[in-house]
């Protein structure tokens, strides 16, 4: 089960994830500026705050041109970053599987809870790539596959997920983005269909005038 510690005691030789933990932490974690580099990106993504501080700059900038379509873009791609990390935290509190602690495992940076399960980073970082892409109109995979894999890998660095957690967080985000585009569509089609109500209650309203 997901909830449960995949180590088994904490003198036992690294199996499962915690010995893909400790390969990525002996390879790329030992490169030149890698723990670095990740402690940069943690704090960037902590509770999303560096996604909405993206999202906001670039609703300012829409805002000057008077492009409302984008400002709407903008707004969604914050809540939406925010609303997939917010997602994370419930699931963390209900399957509540402990962070990574075998002693093979070394944890380069501190985190705001116990909780393992998803990676609230890997959550609001899928949701935030794809929404702020399509904010600036990029192509759908173009920022996803620059943001998405460094963050993911950033936790699994530090030491502070399991593979399953990145990998579940970004699933999550995912889907989260999916939502918000799909809420958009439907608020779309509801504006659309505004104007032709209205012209036809107008319009019958002038038949049983006449």
């Amino acid at each position: 089960m997901v909830g449960n510690d995949p180590t088994t005691t904490s003198a036992s030789a690294p199996t499962g994830e915690v010995a893909a933990l400790v390969a990525i932490q002996s390879t790329v974690g030992a490169l030149p500026g890698a723990r670095e580099a990740a402690r940069g990106l943690s704090h960037f993504g902590e509770h999303s705050l560096g996604w909405l501080a993206i999202s906001a700059a670039g609703w300012g900038l829409a805002r000057t041109r008077g492009d409302a379509a984008a400002q709407r873009r903008w707004i969604e791609a914050g809540v939406g970053a925010f609303g997939a990390h917010a997602a994370s935290v419930v699931i963390k509190r209900i399957v509540r599987r402990p962070r990574p602690h075998h002693p093979a495992i070394d944890v380069g940076v501190s985190t705001p809870s116990k909780l393992s399960f998803p990676s609230s980073h890997a959550t609001s970082t899928t949701a935030a790539a794809i929404l702020i892409g399509r904010a600036a109109g990029l192509p759908p995979a173009a920022l996803p596959a620059l943001l998405v894999p460094p963050m993911l890998l950033s936790r699994l660095v530090l030491g502070v997920h399991y593979p399953t957690d990145v990998t579940a967080g970004a699933v999550i985000g995912a889907a989260s983005a999916a939502a918000v585009v799909a809420g958009d569509k439907v608020l779309l089609g509801s504006d659309r269909c505004e104007p032709a109500r209205f012209a036809f209650g107008r319009g019958k309203k002038s038949r049983e005038n006449a």
